[in-house]
C-alpha cells in the first residue's frame, strides 16, 4: 500500500463555487482519491478555503463589510456545496487558522534564515484618491503579452502569463477606475533566479507521466528566465509579516496559500490525535503526491511551490536527511466553458454550484462533468449534451441495466441472489470482460484519465446491456429456470463489479445500488462538517472518515443466497425542455 497525497487547488472566499472550479480542480480529485482508497492506499486529501486574497478585501469593500465576514460566508458555502457534490476531503479547512498562520509564518523564517529571501525596494502602483498602494488585484490594464485589455495585476487570465502590475499597459483602479502613481515600498522577495538549476534539474527528470502541456510550459517557464518574487505586501488583512518592524505588513497570497497543502496536513494529524501522521506523505520518498489545478495555477505549482519546499529543505524535522517531498505530479486541466462561451462573473454567465445542486442530483452532475473534463484542451458545458447523456448513458446504459435486473430479480427469485450451478460459456466471457476493467478503468485513472476511464466504464455496461438483452431470462425464467439463475446470477455479479468501477465518479448511486444488492456495511466512509476548537477560536471544516467503509476495487464475490433490498431507480429521465430553461437562466 502507497501513502498517496491528493492536493486540491484552494478556492479564494469570495463567491460561490461553479462548474468550472469542478471540473478543473475538485472533482479530478475526488475521482482519483475515492479510487486509491478502494485500492487501499492511505490518502491524505487536503484543501481549503483561500481568506487571504485580494479577491475577498475587493468583495468586502463593494459589500461594506469587513473581509473576514466575506471569507466566512463563502467558506459556509463551500462546505455545504462540496458536501452535497461528495468531494471527499480527508479534511477542508481555511487560511485564516491558527495553524495555518504559524505554519506560513515558520516556513517564511526558514527561507529567511537559510537566504533564500532578500530585501528590495520595490516601485509599486499607489492610488492617490485612496491614500494606498493598490494590490495586484486592484489594478487592471492591458496585458503588455497578449494584449487582453482586462488582464489584472499579478497575472494575465487570457494568456497566463504572470505580470508585475507595472507591466501592464494603460492600469487603473478597480475601486474607482482612477490612474494611479508609481511609488517606491520595501519588501522582501523570494530568490527564484538561484533556485533556476534544482528546478530544471527537477523538471527535467521522470516526469514522462506529466501532461504535454504542464509539463511543457513549466520548462519553458523556467528556461525563459527566473526573477525574484515579493512575498510580502502593503495590506493589512493577511499572515503579519513575522519580523520587527514589519508586521505592518502581511505575506504575500500567492506565498503562503500554497503552503496550505502543509499547513493542512498537519492540521489534519493534530485533530486525529496523531501529530506526526503527516510526515508519511510530506517525508516518504515513496509517496506519492498529486497537485489537482486549472492551467492558471500552473506556474504557482510546477515552479513556486517546489522552490519553497527547496528551501525549506526539512521541517519540523530533526533528521537532516529528510527532504520534504516534491510535487510527484501536477495534473492541471484546461478551462471549462459554458454554452460556448468563456465563464464570466460580471455578466453573471456561470452555472453555479449551489444552484445547479437545487435542481439535479449530484451524481448526474459528476457524471456529466467527468464525461466533457477539460483534461488536454478547453471543453464547453452544453445543456442539450448534458440532458442527452443523462438519459441516453447515465439512465439508459447504467441505470435502466441495473434497475431492471434487480426488480426482476427481487420479484422472480425471492428476493435473493440466485444459485447459479455451472456457468455458460457466455456468462463467463461476459464477467471476465467486467473484470478486466478493473485493470483496464484502474490504469487509466492512475494516470488521471477520467474522460476515458469513464468512458471505459460505461463501454462494459452496454457490453453487459447486450448480454442481458441476448439471454433475455424473462422469457426464461418460466419455461427453463435454471437458465434464467444463470443469467440472473451473472447479470447481478457483473452489476456488482460495475458498481465498483463506476463508484469513482458516481459515489451515491454506487452506494444506493451497495446497499440493493443486499450488503450491510457501506460502501464509503462517512463525509460531515465538524468543528474544530483553536486557542484563539474554532472553526468549521469538511472531513472524511474512511471508518467503516468496505469498498475494495476487487471483482465482485456477491453470493448465491444473499437476500436483495427492494430497489428503486438509481437515476432520473431529464425533459428536453430543460436545456432552454437553464440557458435562460444565463446571464440572468
Amino acid at each position: 500500500m502507497s501513502h498517496v497525497l491528493v492536493s486540491v487547488a484552494w478556492p479564494y472566499a469570495n463567491g460561490d463555487l461553479h462548474v468550472g472550479h469542478l471540473a478543473g480542480a475538485y472533482l479530478p480529485a475526488d475521482i482519483f482519491a475515492r479510487y486509491h482508497r478502494l485500492r487501499g492506499n492511505h490518502v491524505l486529501m487536503v484543501s481549503g478555503s483561500d481568506s487571504h486574497g485580494t479577491p475577498v478585501t475587493i468583495k468586502a469593500d463593494q459589500e461594506g463589510v469587513t473581509p473576514h465576514q466575506v471569507f466566512a460566508k463563502y467558506h459556509s458555502r463551500f462546505l455545504s456545496a462540496q458536501q452535497k457534490i461528495g468531494i471527499s476531503y480527508s479534511l477542508f479547512t481555511h487560511t485564516d487558522t491558527e495553524n495555518h498562520h504559524r505554519v506560513g509564518q515558520d516556513i517564511f523564517l526558514r527561507l529567511y534564515e537559510c537566504g533564500h529571501l532578500y530585501r528590495q525596494t520595490q516601485r509599486l502602483l499607489f492610488s492617490e484618491s485612496e491614500d494606498r498602494f493598490l494590490p495586484d488585484r486592484y489594478v487592471e490594464g492591458t496585458c503588455p503579452n497578449c494584449g487582453y485589455e482586462s488582464a489584472r495585476g499579478d497575472q494575465c487570465d487570457n494568456c497566463g502569463k504572470l505580470l508585475d502590475a507595472l507591466e501592464l499597459i494603460d492600469p487603473r483602479s478597480k475601486t474607482d477606475g482612477s490612474t494611479p502613481v508609481v511609488r517606491e515600498t520595501e519588501h522582501y522577495f523570494l530568490d527564484l533566479e538561484g533556485f533556476a538549476q534544482q528546478l530544471a534539474d527537477y523538471l527535467a527528470t521522470d516526469k514522462d507521466h506529466w501532461r504535454s502541456n504542464v509539463i511543457h510550459f513549466a520548462r519553458n517557464y523556467v528556461a525563459g528566465g527566473l526573477k525574484g518574487r515579493p512575498i510580502t505586501r502593503d495590506i493589512s488583512w493577511g499572515i503579519p509579516v513575522p519580523l520587527p518592524g514589519w508586521e505592518h505588513k502581511a505575506l504575500y497570497v500567492w506565498f503562503e496559500a500554497v503552503i496550505g497543502y502543509l499547513s493542512a496536513s498537519i492540521e489534519w494529524a493534530k485533530n486525529e490525535g496523531t501529530p506526526d501522521a503527516w510526515k508519511a506523505w510530506w517525508y516518504d520518498p515513496d509517496a506519492l503526491t498529486y497537485y489537482f489545478i486549472g492551467k492558471d495555477n500552473i506556474p504557482f505549482h510546477a515552479i513556486i511551490w517546489p522552490a519553497e519546499l527547496m528551501g525549506i529543505g526539512r521541517l519540523y524535522d530533526s533528521n537532516p536527511a529528510n527532504r520534504l517531498n516534491l510535487p510527484y505530479d501536477v495534473p492541471a486541466n484546461e478551462f471549462l466553458n459554458i454554452e460556448s462561451r468563456q465563464f464570466s462573473k460580471s455578466r453573471s454567465w456561470a452555472i453555479w454550484l449551489p444552484d445547479i445542486l437545487e435542481r439535479y442530483d449530484p451524481d448526474a452532475i459528476r457524471f456529466y462533468v467527468t464525461s466533457i473534463m477539460p483534461e488536454t484542451r478547453d471543453s464547453d458545458f452544453d445543456w442539450d449534451d448534458f440532458v442527452q447523456r443523462n438519459n441516453n448513458e447515465l439512465v439508459a446504459t447504467w441505470g435502466n441495466l441495473a434497475n431492471r435486473m434487480l426488480g426482476f430479480a427481487y420479484k422472480r427469485f425471492g428476493a435473493v441472489v440466485p444459485d447459479p450451478g455451472v456457468l455458460r460459456t457466455a456468462d463467463q466471457e461476459l464477467l471476465q470482460a467486467v473484470e478486466a476493467g478493473f485493470a483496464t478503468v484502474g490504469e487509466r485513472l492512475a494516470a488521471c484519465q477520467f474522460r476515458a476511464a469513464l468512458a471505459e466504464a460505461l463501454a462494459l455496461a452496454r457490453s453487459a446491456n447486450k448480454y442481458l438483452d441476448t439471454q433475455a431470462p424473462w422469457f426464461e425464467v418460466d419455461r427453463n429456470p435454471d437458465d434464467a439463475a444463470k443469467t440472473v446470477f451473472t447479470t447481478l455479479r457483473a452489476i456488482d463489479n460495475l458498481k465498483t468501477l463506476f463508484a469513482p465518479f458516481l459515489p451515491f448511486s454506487s452506494e444506493r445500488l451497495h446497499g440493493f444488492l443486499g450488503y450491510d456495511r457501506p460502501l464509503f466512509g462517512e463525509l460531515a462538517i465538524r468543528s474544530f476548537e483553536e486557542q484563539a477560536f474554532s472553526h468549521d471544516a469538511l472531513v472524511y472518515d474512511p471508518t467503516g467503509a468496505t469498498g475494495r476495487w476487487e471483482r465482485s464475490q456477491l453470493p448465491a443466497g444473499q437476500p436483495l433490498r427492494p430497489p428503486e431507480p438509481l437515476f432520473r429521465k431529464l425533459e428536453p425542455t430543460l436545456s432552454e430553461e437553464e440557458r435562460a437562466r444565463l446571464g440572468n
